[in-house]
């Protein structure tokens, strides 16, 4: 048996990665990368099966934030070209939720870009959740900055069944990436969703100057932090923002942050989000042995992969769609 295997049974006996493991996965030699994504897989196996939860985003609210996030082509030091517009309409949302439910997508993402969201704007989502829960009944997920307690228990009042506020980088590396707000803000509001009974989601963009100890501080934090769904984005640089150019990936390292995350986090979502397409390139496929979600379609300010690859990739791979239907039945339980 090799140490990948070793180390997953490891984790499936409801043991954890010491901190040398953990940095050993991120250092695996690229020739071991199939035995460390069959481990992961046994892992994801053991939890998930061949499941794949499928997620769309809809851009409620872009542009004009007034944060510093050195990521983000909308924040306040962005010179990078994007659609501004206010909140979008019920009729929009409604929309949007009707495309997630007619392509077979369990997760319906609402997210509005902005520092956090005012009263106005939980009235008019509290009323648009309302009636997609009533025609749909599929799962909802907001993702709309710091939240107040009485926000979030009015979001979950209304239907919203997740939170997402990624924490995107280690405690250590945050003031590099923003200082509009801190690290304990994003901890508070994944605490303040948990709080009002939304299941909180929380992930973590790879690729920002971060240390390999930095990625491990991350996945150790999103494990104490309990989130339940996870997304790993890996840094789509764009031209305009203070991270232009930094291009520190490849796309074995990618699968081995992913590796790292499942070994971390065995029971939870593991989701492939942005930046997929541009890090992973022809290894996307191999993403899928230790995630077991993914988005289809565009993100927020970037292009994703054409809905049709992304089904004929799962098809190819052997994995089944969880559908709406089976993603309602497991809310229910």
């Amino acid at each position: 048996m090799n140490q990948w295997m070793e180390l997953a049974d490891k984790v499936l006996e409801g043991g954890s990665l010491s901190p040398a493991e953990s940095l050993a996965v991120l250092d695996c030699p690229d020739d071991d990368i199939l035995p460390l994504m069959h481990a992961a897989f046994h892992i994801r196996k053991k939890h998930f099966g061949k499941k794949v939860k499928l997620n769309m985003i809809l851009n409620a609210k872009s542009g004009l934030c007034p944060e510093n996030c050195g990521y983000c082509a909308q924040s306040a030091v962005s010179t990078a070209p994007v659609d501004t517009y206010s909140m979008v309409t019920k009729e929009t949302l409604l929309e949007g939720a009707k495309r997630a439910y007619e392509q077979n997508i369990g997760t319906y993402c609402i997210v509005a870009s902005g520092r956090g969201p005012a009263n106005k704007d939980i009235d008019h989502l509290v009323e648009a959740v309302t009636d997609i829960k009533n025609t749909y009944g599929m799962k909802i997920c907001a993702c709309l900055g710091l939240l107040k307690p009485e926000q979030a228990r009015r979001l979950k009042e209304a239907g919203v069944d997740r939170y997402n506020h990624n924490v995107n980088t280690s405690e250590n590396n945050h003031s590099a990436i923003t200082t509009s707000h801190t690290y304990e803000d994003r901890v508070d509001t994944v605490d303040t969703a948990k709080h009002a009974g939304m299941s909180p989601c929380s992930g973590v963009i790879a690729g920002m100057k971060e240390s390999k100890q930095d990625l491990v501080d991350m996945a150790e934090s999103l494990k104490e932090l309990d989130a339940d769904s996870i997304p790993v984005n890996f840094l789509h640089a764009i031209d305009g923002t203070p991270l232009e150019g930094v291009h520190e990936l490849n796309p074995l390292y990618c699968l081995k942050v992913l590796a790292l995350f499942r070994f971390i986090n065995p029971s939870k979502e593991i989701r492939v989000a942005g930046g997929r397409e541009e890090n992973l390139r022809s290894l996307q496929p191999l993403a899928l042995y230790a995630a077991n979600s993914i988005f289809i379609g565009d993100y927020l300010t970037t292009e994703g992969q054409n809905n049709a690859e992304d089904h004929r990739m799962l098809a190819d791979l052997g994995f089944e769609v969880e559908s709406v239907e089976e993603m309602k039945a497991s809310m229910q339980q």
